[in-house]
């Protein structure tokens, strides 16, 4: 059953030469991952932050439940109550004279839950984030990086939303902390959580994510299934990206596309030829994003049997 579709979303910030989002459309259902995956400045938590409402898109929607969310009043309660947030900074995103259940029960008092139920809802959301009650009291700087995200997990559930967003939730976490919370994030999601899962990591975006979109300057220019897209990708950049994943068998290594380094843009044309090791004349055309199968793919050789581009399969 689908929870969220967002369609058509642009953003454009003052000064810049360029749109920081353009276009973007995707849906997310229950118990599924989607993974916005691409470089830093790709568009990724401006994307997060238009469906969330904490910035107006310029163009475009969000549906929830198949009701359109908007900036009135009632639209922003709606989306808040289905969607939640995580942060990639667990410390910084958390008030540190605020106790863990103080900081879980803030989230309650703002979705209008009485008074006398917010502690009870708090303990149990600590307890559904893996923590112990006993960590209650404690203040932020006497938890562990592990158990400060754990905290915030626990602060977005707490609501019991339909949606969590996890901008980077992993990335400031040491590799068997980062599989703890992985962990628990999926068994979230095989109970119906839907996830909009935002990194720039590919080996834990095909570990955890069920379908992928890869962003590049503001717009999607790979999307699908996670493994097959990362297996398999069609375009230049995401194959790029997923060769950049650490290969720990040195045969292995040094098997990625390497990237032209930033030259002339093409009028009108495609935004990624100017790093692409495939550009030809048909790039000045700007490539729609367009595929069959499930598979989509915004570039002419992926659509026009082109060059393929290759990654380790052992990924």
């Amino acid at each position: 059953m689908e929870v969220l579709r967002a369609s058509g979303l642009a953003k454009t910030y003052r000064g810049a030469g360029s749109r920081a989002v353009d276009g973007v459309s995707f849906s997310v259902s229950a118990g599924e991952a989607l993974v916005l995956a691409g470089e830093s400045g790709s568009g990724k938590s401006t994307i997060a932050r238009m469906i969330l409402r904490s910035i107006e898109p310029d163009e475009g929607t969000v549906h929830v439940d198949g009701v359109r969310s908007g900036g009135d009043r009632e639209g922003l309660a709606r989306i808040r109550s289905c969607c939640q947030m995580m942060h990639q900074d667990p410390y910084d995103s958390v008030n540190p004279r605020m106790s863990a259940c103080q900081i879980v029960e803030e989230s309650l008092e703002v979705s209008g839950m009485e008074r006398a139920r917010r502690r009870e809802r708090a303990l149990e959301a600590l307890g559904e984030a893996g923590l112990d009650p006993g960590i209650a009291e404690r203040l932020p700087h006497t938890l562990s990086g592990g158990q400060r995200q754990r905290v915030v997990l626990a602060r977005a559930l707490a609501p019991r939303p339909r949606v969590i967003i996890a901008d980077e939730p992993v990335s400031m976490l040491d590799v068997s902390v980062r599989a703890g919370i992985l962990g628990l994030f999926s068994r979230l999601r095989s109970g119906g959580m839907a996830f909009i899962y935002i990194t720039h990591d590919l080996a834990t975006a095909r570990h955890f994510g069920t379908s992928i979109a890869v962003l590049y300057r503001g717009r999607i220019v790979e999307s699908g299934p996670a493994s097959d897209v990362l297996l398999s990708p069609r375009h230049p950049y995401t194959a790029a990206l997923a060769a950049a994943v650490p290969e720990p068998d040195p045969a292995s290594r040094g098997r990625g596309v390497p990237l032209a380094e930033e030259g002339r843009e093409l009028p009108g044309g495609c935004a990624f030829a100017p790093r692409c090791p495939h550009v030809a004349d048909k790039c000045s055309e700007d490539p729609p994003l367009a595929g069959s199968g499930g598979r989509l793919s915004a570039c002419h050789f992926s659509l026009g049997g082109g060059p393929r581009v290759g990654v380790p399969e052992d990924l």
